[in-house]
């Protein structure tokens, strides 16, 4: 019989990482940010970035390499456009404000981009999109971390990016649609996952220093190290490849700091732009294409071994709502991971339910 995974009430793992974070130093706006955006990681299904990123993070503010109060600075803005340097402040603070800030642009002048360099980790991009999508607007967002590399370029054997997510949220007139993607086949934080729990991926999804594929993660923590292949693999990596190199464009490029410039730790570069539907064709008439497409897909005959054709995000908003009403499954390795820092800074982990 599979060992059941324990489930949690989501408001008390919100109150338990929020106070995990203030005691840890974090000032409280910020804290209430990153403490929301990690629940709404795992509620959204992505959980090697929701929760199992606050113990690392608590390491980050003792070492004083997240910024704990303050704001960002403007590097340069334009009608449409700001360029901002978060100065190592939460990720998820940063974002939520060029999520905002691109709202407020869109709604004014059509469209609005925010570009954040020097950024903490963001944690999981679908967990922003819903603050555009839910006002009826189109959204894309995008990050790469300067400091760390551990995908090769198509045909290489040397790491030279991180998976480079990528996100895309529009509206319809039921649930919106929640693109959330790599540039690679898989992440870090599965593979360290995997590498720890000694198991193994389903598919030969890395390759070894020597190039050859292979399932196992611990190639990426051998020396000389192996990579994360690109998406689209061995066959088609040359896709995945170029979108790397579009990310590292839109965020490094555009924010004017990268992987060109000194290593300053764990971080990221975020691209952030809405677009008003009402700015262009029409917001009714986007909805109409974009009802067009969801029947066309949920309706599309599926294949052997499918049950049906599902929108991107679909599964994530309908186990989002299933955990809200009965708790959060939280993988046993981040319960383990907090115990420590819940009795340094004496605070009492939920009890499963």
């Amino acid at each position: 019989m599979t060992e059941r995974t324990p489930r949690y009430a989501a408001s008390a793992l919100l109150d338990c990482a929020r106070q995990l974070l203030v005691r840890a130093g974090l000032a409280e706006p910020l804290a209430g940010d990153v403490a929301d955006v990690l629940l709404e990681g795992d509620l959204l299904g992505h959980d090697t970035h929701g929760l199992a990123l606050l113990a690392p993070y608590l390491g980050e503010i003792e070492r004083g390499a997240m910024r704990r109060e303050g704001s960002h600075r403007v590097v340069s803005e334009r009608a449409a456009v700001a360029t901002w340097d978060g100065r190592r402040l939460p990720g998820q603070w940063l974002t939520r404000r060029a999520v905002d800030a691109a709202i407020e642009r869109a709604r004014t002048y059509g469209t609005g981009t925010v570009v954040v360099r020097r950024s903490h980790h963001i944690g999981c991009l679908a967990a922003y999109l819903p603050r555009a999508t839910e006002q009826g607007l189109v959204v894309l967002l995008a990050c790469s971390d300067p400091n760390a590399a551990s995908v090769a370029p198509f045909g290489g054997t040397r790491a030279f990016v991180t998976p480079n997510p990528i996100a895309f949220g529009f509206p319809t007139a039921a649930d919106p649609v929640l693109i959330d993607i790599s540039a690679s086949l898989t992440t870090n934080g599965m593979s360290a996952r995997l590498r720890r729990q000694g198991r193994r991926f389903s598919h030969p999804w890395l390759i070894d220093a020597n190039g050859h594929a292979t399932d196992d993660p611990a190639v990426l923590f051998a020396d000389p190290p192996g990579t994360i292949l690109p998406l689209g693999g061995l066959e088609a990596g040359h896709k995945g490849y170029g979108l790397a190199l579009i990310i590292e464009a839109l965020t490094a490029g555009l924010s004017g700091f990268g992987r060109a410039d000194p290593k300053e730790g764990w971080g990221a570069t975020v691209f952030v732009q809405a677009l008003d539907p009402a700015a262009f064709g029409g917001a009714s008439d986007f909805i109409r294409q974009a009802e067009w497409l969801r029947e066309a897909c949920r309706s599309n005959p599926p294949r052997p071994g499918v049950d049906r054709v599902r929108m991107p995000g679909e599964r994530g908003l309908a186990r989002r709502r299933e955990q809200l009403a009965n708790g959060v499954a939280l993988n046993a390795d981040i319960v383990t991971a907090l115990a420590p820092w819940a009795e340094k800074f004496g605070v009492a982990l939920p009890a499963a339910l």
